[in-house]
This record gives C-alpha cells, structure tokens and sequence, in this order.
C-alpha cells in the first residue's frame, strides 16, 4: 500500500496554498481534486477581490495559476474522489474511489463547502451569466442594477444589506410570510428604502437572453390566492445556505450542527492528530478565497510541525 507524507483533500485555494507550501517543505504532498478541480472558484467568471490580480481574474485562470504555483514545486496533483477513510490509527487509510488504498502519515482536508440551490434547472443555465451565491464575491458587477436575494436567514438579510449598498433596488425573496433573521438583522432589512422584501414568495424560474433579466415569482403558493408574475432583475442571489462538504470525515472528525469540521484554537487542527482542515469545510463564517488559501498555508506548516516532531 502507497504510504504518503501528506495527504490533501480537495484542490480549491486552500488545497492548492497546502500543495505549494508543502511542497517547499519537501513534505512530497499528494493532492486529491475531488469531483470538481478548482473548487467553487471554478465557475465564478471574474474575481477581483484576490490579491495580486490589479485587473481581475477568472476563477478558471486563477485556479490554474494556483494548480501550476503547486506543480512547480512538485505536487503530484491527481483525479480522484476520497469515498471513506480510516483514522482509528496512524498511519491513516484513506479510499480513493471506492477501490484504490493509500496511506497517508498526515492528512490535509481542503474539500470545501457546496452552495445550496433551489433547484431550477435557469439557476444552472445562467451560472456565472447573474445566478451568484456569494454576495461579497459577485456584488460588485450589479452596482445600480437591480438584484433579488433568496433566503430568510441572518445570511439573506446580510447579503441583502450589503447589496442594498451597491444596487439601485433589492428583492429578498422569503418563502414564509416571517423572515428568521435575528431582530437586528430584520430591523436592518425592513428599515432600508432599496430593499424590497417579498413575503410568501417562492422562485420558479429564470428569464433573459444570455443572462439574467427576470425572475419568475409565485405568490401564495396553494392557497386560493395563488398568484404568478415576473419581476426584471439582473442578478439572482441564492441565501439559503451552504453545505460543507465533510460527510465522508464524521465518523472520526467533530463537526457542528451544521457540518463544519471544528479546528482546535484557532489552528487548523482538528481532534485526529495529524489531520488538519483547511478552507470552507471548516469556515462557517467568511468562506472567501484569500481565507481559504490562508488557513491552507497553516494547515501545511501545521502538518510539517507535527512530521518533525
């Protein structure tokens, strides 16, 4: 069976700083792409907010600045998806594909956090042409348009805030007639003249040529008061969640309520020694891609620390 230094999990910006960083340490670091290489960044059309890129960047092109920063170091970058793993004892197995064994003395997991969606079929068919799920990464291209937030969460009352702050007019779509929010984060919402919350409503579609320019509401969904129409909008926010992407890891690793793998102090420790979390997976907070690729770069000084001792 293949014995391996350092494992990584997942090849978004937290694997890949992982990667390049325990490369330089000689930590001879295999990296496992997981089912979509690049992460969430992948489909995300311009990034303007990552360091280093005056002018913007693709979430494709960055990515692959990032896979080729690891490979010139030399990560063995290679497909794959991790199906179960065994921490009971160092070193700990791990399952490529249902099939494929490996071990690995120290294991980096970097799988990230997948958006939750409606499921519409538009909300695929406009990816990246004004369906977002990430208000902070993708705010910036609808200043002084209009926008519509779906979601009744602290999460949605955010993003519509924060919106409210660089579009002309707010939709938040709320499928209760309440909104979940906090108090203070209602207060905010209900308070602010260019959001517009529509209470009882649910989205069942997406209209434009090329892109986003409409969304298809339902009103009172079965009730006799039932009502269909359409509202012009040039962007689609989904706030309904994410869901970190850390199943196959909870029958060693401690997770919150919600799936998000806990780390120790601060660190990227989780409670296996040796096994350490990295990016979205374990951030329930900020999920921004300079985070992740930060708490990458931890994670591999961490695991280096810990084949030293």
């Amino acid at each position: 069976m293949e014995l391996i230094k350092c494992l990584i999990i997942g090849s978004g910006p937290a694997g890949f700083t992982a990667a390049i960083y325990a490369s330089r340490a000689n930590l001879s670091p295999v990296l496992y792409e997981g089912p979509q290489s690049g992460g969430q960044l992948i489909t995300t059309t311009v990034v303007e907010n990552f360091p280093g890129y005056p002018e913007g960047v693709s979430g494709y092109d960055m990515m692959e600045d990032m896979r080729a920063q690891a490979t010139r170091f030399g990560a063995d970058i290679r497909n794959g998806i991790i199906t179960s793993v065994d921490f009971s004892s160092a070193p700990y197995t791990v399952t490529v594909d249902g099939s494929v064994q490996i071990q690995a003395e120290t294991v980096i997991i970097s799988t990230g956090a997948s958006a939750k969606y409606l499921g519409l079929p538009d909300e695929t068919k406009y990816a990246g042409r004004g369906v977002s799920a990430c208000a902070t990464c993708d705010g910036f291209f609808f200043r002084k348009k209009t926008v519509a937030v779906v979601g009744g969460g602290d999460t949605a009352c955010e993003e519509a805030a924060y919106l409210s702050t660089l579009a002309a007019k707010v939709y938040l779509i709320v499928r209760k007639n309440y909104l979940r929010a906090s108090d203070i984060m209602q207060k905010r919402v209900l308070e602010n003249p260019k959001i517009e919350v529509l209470f009882g409503h649910n989205a069942e579609g997406l209209t434009g040529e090329n892109k986003v320019q409409g969304v298809k509401l339902v009103k009172d969904l079965g009730l006799p008061t039932e009502e269909h129409y359409e509202r012009e909008i040039d962007g689609f926010f989904l706030a309904i969640g994410h869901k970190p992407n850390s199943d196959v890891f909870k029958p060693w690793i401690d997770t919150d309520e919600n799936g998000y793998i806990k780390t120790i102090n601060g660190t990227p420790m989780t409670n296996i020694p040796g096994v350490f979390a990295a990016g979205d997976v374990a951030d329930p907070t900020y999920r921004q891609a300079i985070c992740a690729a930060a708490s990458g770069c931890k994670a591999a000084i961490e695991a280096e620390r810990y084949l030293n001792k």
